[in-house]
């Protein structure tokens, strides 16, 4: 069974990143001289700011789920791609997709081969000591994210507002309307943002914000999801699979629009005059998109 994210993909970050990467550029050193992940509450020695490993960590959580996407359509013939440009949706060489599952498994993709897009939001979740041996090192974990100074992943007002910024961009297409959107982390979100995720894919502008990690802590702030299930905690493979794959099999389309409610009348007229539901709803669409 596939593995979420959990303490071993942490501690497999920092050391591969070690391979070509310094103490310095992952870790903070403290007065005592003990290199830890965060600064540790109550630490009141002084402090420097890391900024180097925020590179090293989006990479390695890109590829990471990248690899995880890639098992969940295993067989249907669909390919997870890092980094695909796609200048139709509005993901562009400056602004590529974390991650999108398409037909097709080149970078450069058509608008017509992407069927979801994945935007990425991990960062280190626990707290971390290095232990330096005389030919070797290891990793202690010292503390989950209560612990430490930091703030990890959805946790940080920021990665929300960026994630939604890109959902954003890209609903900004019409030819992404089709497409769904998904955010994916390693942490729970702040109480603050409960009703936001829950509007948010009400309305269809995401379809999920979705944490891979099933212990990041144990309190009751691990919520497994919000009531409108905008934010979802997913704790086996076989759970996330599903859901992936759901997506995948159905057929939605986002609109939206600030028009008058005569206006909204007529297109409700017009569009009602078809016989079938279907044919109702795609002439529904078609004059929201095209007026």
């Amino acid at each position: 069974m596939e593995k979420p994210w959990n303490r071993d993909a942490e501690r497999k970050f920092f050391l591969k990143s070690m391979e070509f990467a310094t103490p310095e550029q992952l870790f903070y050193l403290t007065d005592s001289q003990e290199y830890l992940a965060y600064w540790p509450k109550g630490y009141k020695g002084k402090k420097s700011t890391l900024q180097s490993r925020n590179s090293l960590i989006g990479k390695f959580t890109e590829k990471w789920v990248t690899d995880l996407i890639q098992k969940t359509v295993k067989g249907n013939k669909l390919f997870a791609v890092q980094g695909a440009i796609c200048n139709e949706l509005g993901l562009t060489s400056r602004a590529p997709a974390d991650v999108v599952i398409s037909r097709s498994n080149e970078i450069t993709q058509r608008a017509e081969d992407v069927l979801i897009i994945i935007e990425v939001k991990m960062s280190v979740v626990w707290n971390w000591r290095l232990i330096k041996h005389k030919v070797s090192c290891s990793l202690k974990c010292i503390g989950d994210y209560k612990s430490h100074q930091g703030t990890p992943g959805l946790l940080r007002s920021d990665s929300m507002l960026k994630a939604i910024g890109k959902g954003a961009n890209i609903r900004a297409t019409w030819k992404a309307s089709t497409i769904p959107f998904i955010i994916i982390g390693n942490t729970p979100i702040t109480s603050y943002y409960y009703d936001k995720v829950d509007h948010l894919k009400k309305i269809g502008f995401i379809q999920g914000f979705w944490s891979i990690n099933p212990d990041p802590i144990s309190t009751p702030e691990n919520i497994k999801s919000t009531a409108g299930k905008g934010f979802y905690r997913f704790d086996k493979f076989k759970e996330l699979k599903t859901q992936v794959n759901n997506l995948l099999s159905e057929k939605r389309n986002f609109f939206s629009g600030m028009i008058s409610k005569e206006e909204l009348g007529k297109i409700i007229e017009i569009a009602g005059k078809k016989t079938a539901y279907k044919d109702k709803a795609e002439e529904f669409l078609k004059l929201i998109g095209g007026r």
